[in-house]
């Protein structure tokens, strides 16, 4: 048996296009980089200068 690099890519390909788009792992690194960017702004703005 020889391995095929491109075979097996082609086999994960066919695979994901059977399981579909992965809606769910979407939704979690969306909402996870949004609470990310709000955790950095919330942590970050206590830091602004106060001589303006």
């Amino acid at each position: 048996m020889e391995h095929n690099p491109a075979a097996w890519l082609t086999e994960a390909a066919s695979a994901a296009e059977q399981q579909g788009a992965g809606n769910l792992l979407r939704v979690v690194l969306i909402v996870m980089v949004v609470g990310c960017v709000l955790t950095a702004w919330f942590l970050l703005r206590g830091y602004r200068r106060k001589d303006e």
